[in-house]
């Protein structure tokens, strides 16, 4: 008899027009996350005038241009998918960073019934839209990205334009209403609802918020190998952007050198400085850099040809770690990883598997994976479970170094 018991399925989503059924992408079983939380929930009982805030009235939507920053797994778009005809929008354009917050949307938006084009979906990298009649914020964690998305979404707005903000109230400071108002207008708060807040801003077209700082450019320190003082690029959002991370460091230390003509991937890559540094490193290897915001890829390859030259060649792909990237099995001769091991508020091990399920299929036999993590996330346990080998390179106090081979 099996004994394990099966995680039971996530509760559903309660909006103004019915619950709705919502996935993660990808879906792990073993886990039961909700695609959702109280600031989804809050923001669209606000829209609908169910708010419990002093400003409980409905928010127009019919036929208006919707434009949703930020939504984390399509709970936002989908739920607006399924807004009764006299009440839908005319267009929901949803902007993401995250490669797995645009596969969920699409997922929800299915589970949903939707049509697939019921939601335009545009990257932080694409040219917003020329027009927003209603804008819908979900607070990310970074402000980086937020300053810098405000800045691209202002020029879509008019004084007519209803901008909500939505978020939990650990993640919404003082600092987070002060760039909606020196980018975008009057700013104010609600009260707290379930630990979420909401904002409400107001445009002022007449405001100069000067220009948009991001990306952000630095040298690296002189004592880190290959990339010693090279200059690196960030665009807003990307991990450690204006310096350089300890774990990453560490890495670069005890960095391996690739043989001539190697296919080397650098999983997770943020910025790009450990492919960079690889490419340094071994002249003739053949880089691939992966990540799943559209703000880090953007950024790695600012950086690798920063330093290469315009013509280095190299690939960058946005993608689930190597879960849905094109790379074929059997192609890879070393991977190097620095993995996170946050989902928004959730610490969880569920990405850095992923990675490293993905990198043993990626791997030629013979293939190196290194790793670079915190001590105490026991990741070589991970490795030996699935290469069979694992073997610790460096280690400190605070990480690791680890190197699994695929045989």
């Amino acid at each position: 008899m099996n004994h394990l018991a099966t995680p039971a399925a996530a509760p559903p989503l309660p909006t103004p027009w019915g619950p709705l059924d919502l996935t993660r992408y990808p879906r792990d079983p073993r886990e039961r996350l909700r695609a959702w939380d109280a600031a989804d929930e809050y923001l669209l009982r606000h829209l609908a005038g169910e708010s419990d805030s002093a400003e409980g009235r409905a928010t127009a939507l019919a036929g208006r241009a919707v434009t949703v920053l930020g939504d984390r797994w399509g709970a936002l778009a989908a739920a607006l998918a399924t807004a009764p005809a006299e009440q839908a929008p005319a267009r929901i354009t949803q902007i993401s960073d995250s490669h797995l917050a645009q596969r969920a949307t699409e997922a929800n938006l299915a589970l949903a019934g939707a049509a697939p084009a019921a939601a335009r979906l545009l990257t932080t990298r694409d040219t917003p839209p020329e027009r927003t009649d209603v804008l819908l914020v979900r607070v990310p964690k970074s402000l980086a990205l937020l300053e810098d998305q405000l800045h691209r979404l202002a020029p879509s707005l008019h004084p007519d334009t209803v901008v909500l903000g939505t978020g939990m109230t650990t993640e919404i400071h003082t600092s987070t209403l002060d760039l909606f108002e020196r980018i975008l207008g009057p700013t104010r708060t609600t009260l707290a609802v379930r630990k979420a807040r909401l904002i409400r801003c107001t445009p002022d077209r007449t405001l100069d918020p000067g220009p948009n700082p991001w990306p952000h450019r630095y040298a690296l320190p002189g004592d880190i190998g290959p990339v010693s003082g090279r200059t690196v690029v960030n665009h807003a959002g990307t991990f450690c952007a204006d310096r350089l991370d300890i774990g990453t460091r560490f890495l670069l230390a005890h960095l391996p050198t690739a043989a001539p003509g190697a296919r080397v991937v650098d999983l997770g890559c943020g910025n790009g400085v450990v492919g960079t540094a690889a490419a340094l490193a071994a002249p003739g290897a053949e880089l691939v850099f992966v990540d799943e915001s559209h703000q880090a890829v953007a950024s790695a390859e600012e950086t690798f040809r920063a330093n290469l030259g315009p013509e280095a060649r190299a690939e960058f792909l946005t993608a689930d770690a190597l879960g849905d990237a094109p790379v074929p099995a059997d192609s890879v001769d070393l991977v190097l990883n620095n993995p996170p091991f946050h989902s928004h508020q959730a610490t969880t091990d569920a990405t850095a598997w992923r990675m490293f399920t993905g990198a043993r299929r990626a791997l030629r036999p013979g293939g190196e994976l290194w790793v670079v993590g915190n001590r105490h996330l026991g990741y070589h346990v991970k490795l030996r479970r699935l290469f069979g080998n694992c073997r610790t390179v460096a280690g400190n106090p605070k990480f690791v170094v680890l190197k699994a081979v695929k045989r």
